[in-house]
């Protein structure tokens, strides 16, 4: 638009005009404004936001992929947990008790009338041999499910992207357009004055003055529209990169006449079949499917025998327990002869002594070990397994009909994207050649206002119509660069500008 603009104006500066020259004073005034508009963009913008940066920022401060992500973290440590759960189980039961009056010493396990403080404790082990597969259903489903949220993640981030490249693209468009905009607002002031003055010296009606005034007014809400149109996007933008509303930006504007290698025609069952295996609704859909399917396997494992290994080692203690430290004899009187009544017969006896009995060796002698094998086998739990069974079917049934609906989402979607390319390619073509009939228009108009035969007005509705031509073929073609990378995204190609 710019180049244009100053080619017409060099053109002007040769030719002469009546005394008050609107056509330069209009290129002037548009020359002007396009070096001016760039400037508040540039000179007050804090940060300037390339299209890549824009996408960087939002994948790396959206909450929402913060969450999957961390929901990522949580499945991840459930399939750790998973393969845990086929080691032995190790606990330890250790218990003190202090007992006074009459009771049982818990070492000897005989009544006492004393103070007792006993000390007991066991380690126990357990490990499970086989359920019909639980454990190994198990692991497979805690990796499905992880593969389940990491699917979710990379769909949010790819919608994320291409929410960010739309919005982007739509700051391009209505920054384009608010110049269009102000353009006409200029144009229609210049027109106002030179009406007003000819209707001043009696060249002009009160109902062209009117209009002209009318056409004022329209300019200005079209501006007015067009700048609450760009802050929209622009603060749409901002929400994506989490920042601060009253953060200035400016966007970076790519040369998009470069863009010259966009592909617009695609044959939507071709798309669809690359597509469905890299979309991610499909792939999150299909892992879903299979983890329902997978939980089926665990529900049908608790009808199944469970077996168990397990093992314990316990000891305990008795402050009150004693042990054998030696003996004592003694010469006592057992009966008298026969012979002689008056003479004793002596004997000698040996009796234990106790002492106390050390901590440590109670410990190691009161050691008790055990291995044991459980089964059980279920007979009747009130249905629970069957209802469980029943409900995890139906469960993949659904999950079936999502996957399925996910296609047929998806394949409709296409169908519509690459019908829009095509319409939004025959509309930029048809810009293009609206564009060149008000190009050559406006060459002829500009020769007879030069020499008098045209009036101002015609002349600037003749410019108004031109650059609103052009400005309709820029975004036209923007539009036709967002639906090809629309059908990128389902692709699977990396969105670039």
């Amino acid at each position: 638009m710019q180049k244009f603009i100053n080619t017409n104006f060099k053109t002007n500066m040769k030719i002469k005009v009546p005394s008050i020259n609107i056509a330069k004073s209009v290129n002037i005034i548009s020359i002007g404004f396009v070096m001016m508009s760039s400037i508040p963009l540039r000179a007050t913008a804090q940060q300037v936001i390339p299209l890549q940066k824009a996408i960087e920022l939002s994948l790396e401060r959206n909450l929402q992929i913060k969450n999957a992500q961390l929901n990522e973290s949580i499945d991840a440590e459930n399939l750790k947990q998973a393969r845990y759960n086929r080691l032995p189980n190790l606990t330890a039961g250790p218990q003190a008790s202090f007992n006074f009056g009459r009771n049982i010493d818990p070492s000897t396990n005989q009544y006492i009338n004393q103070h007792v403080f006993g000390l007991s404790g066991s380690i126990n082990s357990q490990v499970l041999l086989y359920q019909g597969g639980f454990l190994k259903n198990e692991i497979l489903e805690n990796k499905l499910l992880l593969d389940v949220d990491k699917s979710n993640t990379s769909k949010l981030k790819n919608d994320l992207i291409l929410s960010v490249v739309t919005t982007y693209l739509q700051i391009l468009s209505n920054q384009d357009l608010l110049k269009a905009a102000i353009q006409q607002v200029d144009i229609a002031k210049l027109t106002l004055d030179k009406v007003q003055q000819n209707f001043d010296v009696g060249n002009n009606t009160l109902a062209d003055l009117s209009q002209a005034k009318a056409q004022l007014s329209n300019a200005d809400l079209n501006q007015t529209t067009a700048q609450n149109q760009l802050d929209i996007s622009v603060l749409a933008l901002k929400q994506y990169m989490e920042m601060n509303p009253k953060t200035d930006i400016a966007v970076e504007k790519p040369d998009i006449s470069k863009l010259t290698d966009v592909k617009t025609q695609y044959d939507a069952q071709e798309v669809f079949s690359s597509s469905v295996s890299v979309n991610p609704d499909v792939h999150l859909a299909e892992l879903q499917k299979q983890a329902a399917y997978q939980n089926i396997n665990i529900a049908k494992s608790y009808y199944y025998p469970t077996l168990s290994l397990s093992g314990s080692l316990g000891t305990n203690y008795s402050d009150a327990r004693q042990q054998v430290t030696g003996q004592t004899t003694a010469i006592v009187p057992i009966g008298f002869l026969a012979s002689n009544p008056s003479q004793s017969i002596l004997t000698q006896i040996y009796s234990p002594t106790y002492g106390k009995y050390p901590f440590t060796n109670q410990i190691s002698d009161n050691l008790n070990e055990a291995v044991g094998v459980s089964l059980q086998i279920p007979i009747f739990g009130r249905f629970s397994t069957r209802t469980s069974l029943r409900k995890a079917k139906i469960n993949y049934q659904i999950a079936e009909v999502n996957a399925q609906f996910a296609k047929n989402t998806l394949n409709k979607t296409i169908v519509q994207a690459v019908l829009d390319l095509r319409a939004a390619d025959r509309k930029y073509y048809s810009a293009q050649q609206t564009y060149q009939a008000y190009k050559n228009a406006n060459n002829a108009v500009q020769q007879r206002y030069s020499v008098g035969l045209l009036s101002s007005l015609d002349y600037n509705t003749s410019l108004t119509n031109l650059n609103k031509s052009e400005f309709d073929m820029i975004q036209a073609r923007y539009e036709v660069i967002f639906k090809s990378k629309v059908i990128d995204y389902y692709l699977g190609n990396p969105i670039k500008l």
